[in-house]
């Protein structure tokens, strides 16, 4: 059980004969929701997207230390992972003159834990689409436009269970997707969404989401029309979480076979 459903039958202090008892009467409760068991294989492919994620952070740490050392030399490229390159060129090419011998052992240095990062990533990548091409839930997944390998091999390690949800609206809300309601009175105000649930399965559904939004302009296609018609009574933010969360409906109705 989540650990937040669970406090409200605490009572007062804190011990451990208090917790079970919460925990005995929690349990007892006919609409208690429960945290979906996850098989040993599901464990390890997600642990397989957290070491790539931990390396893609690390990979954009060494980039931005690079262009940030080379900056205060005067030395600059456009931004993103495919100008290193040419940052290493031009910081080669005057090496010894505006750059000192000093300062390029240190580049060197990071450009070298860089490639090291970019080796490890490509192996984690190449994992995880190994276990997608065996996986019959995660090539499903793929089938969805705005996901995919990455994005359907974490829903298919994550929600495995077609009876997880009982509707594809609950499969939204449980990732965070929908709006945050507050009401009383018979007078409900949805905020904005609550960020609960699975961050990185969130963030996965929402890249998905700006890329369907960035291709839907100028295009004449039926799913390209609804993003067209919402972008012009919404902004483009608002226009990109809903595309996500049409995205975990449809996951969860693919999931479900319909």
């Amino acid at each position: 059980m989540p650990a937040a459903y669970v406090k409200p039958y605490i009572k007062r202090g804190k011990s451990d004969a208090l917790d079970a008892a919460g925990i005995c009467e929690a349990v007892t409760r006919p609409t208690m929701r429960y945290v979906a068991i996850k098989s040993p294989e599901q464990q390890a492919v997600l642990m397989l997207h957290r070491t790539r994620e931990l390396l893609v952070r690390k990979r954009t740490m060494l980039v931005n230390a690079l262009r940030g050392h080379l900056a205060e030399y005067g030395i600059i490229a456009p931004q993103g992972l495919p100008s290193v390159p040419k940052l290493r060129e031009v910081a080669e090419k005057v090496r010894g003159a505006a750059l000192p011998e000093l300062a390029w052992r240190c580049v060197r240095l990071i450009i070298a834990q860089l490639e090291e990062a970019q080796v490890r990533v490509a192996e984690a990548e190449q994992e995880i689409l190994v276990w997608h091409r065996t996986n019959e839930v995660s090539q499903r997944f793929e089938t969805i436009p705005g996901v995919g390998i990455i994005t359907a091999s974490a829903l298919a390690a994550t929600i495995s269970d077609p009876n997880s949800f009982h509707s594809g609206r609950r499969s939204a809300a449980w990732i965070g997707l929908v709006p945050r309601q507050s009401g009383t009175g018979g007078k409900v105000r949805l905020g904005h969404i609550s960020k609960q649930g699975d961050r990185y399965l969130r963030r996965l559904l929402v890249l998905g989401a700006t890329t369907l939004l960035r291709h839907a302009r100028g295009n004449a296609s039926a799913a390209a029309g609804w993003i067209n018609a919402l972008l012009a009574r919404r902004p483009a933010g608002i226009v990109k979480i809903a595309i996500a969360n049409k995205l975990a409906r449809v996951a969860w109705a693919v999931l479900q076979g319909n």
